[in-house]
């Protein structure tokens, strides 16, 4: 489920956008422990030395893995599970909304506004509330 959301420019590397994508989680997590770690999953663009010591100064385990490299390790590993495939699941759920595939919106509020809905409406569904 989408927990977070920064919205910028095309253009903008995504190892920008980690701490203002963690900052805007609206839900208070509860704190880590060693036997019940949270995950930071994310993919090659993530794997930088900086980033690294942001996902862990913010408590998170990461796990950011070179493109192949998890399914290589499916591969070899029994019982190993992808992970990285929920957050490219939650970017496919994103582009059934038209709006927001071709952004259409000015203001970056106004586009802000239609992902907090689109949020909300993938969050229910896959609650079961709205069928």
């Amino acid at each position: 489920m989408p927990l977070g959301i920064a919205v910028s420019g095309a253009n903008t590397h995504d190892k920008r956008l980690v701490e203002e994508t963690l900052q805007s989680i609206p839900v208070e997590r509860p704190e880590p422990t060693p036997r019940k770690k949270q995950h930071f999953c994310a993919d090659k663009g993530y794997d930088y030395p900086d980033v690294r010591e942001l996902i862990r100064a913010w408590g998170y385990t990461a796990h950011i893995k070179a493109r192949g490299e998890e399914i290589r390790e499916g591969e070899t590993i029994p019982g190993y599970r992808c992970r990285r495939w929920v957050v490219e699941r939650t970017h496919s759920w994103f582009n059934r909304f038209r709006r927001l595939l071709i952004r259409w919106d000015k203001k970056p509020e106004h586009y802000l506004a239609f992902l907090h809905l689109a949020c909300a409406w993938v969050t229910f569904r896959a609650a079961g509330i709205l069928g």
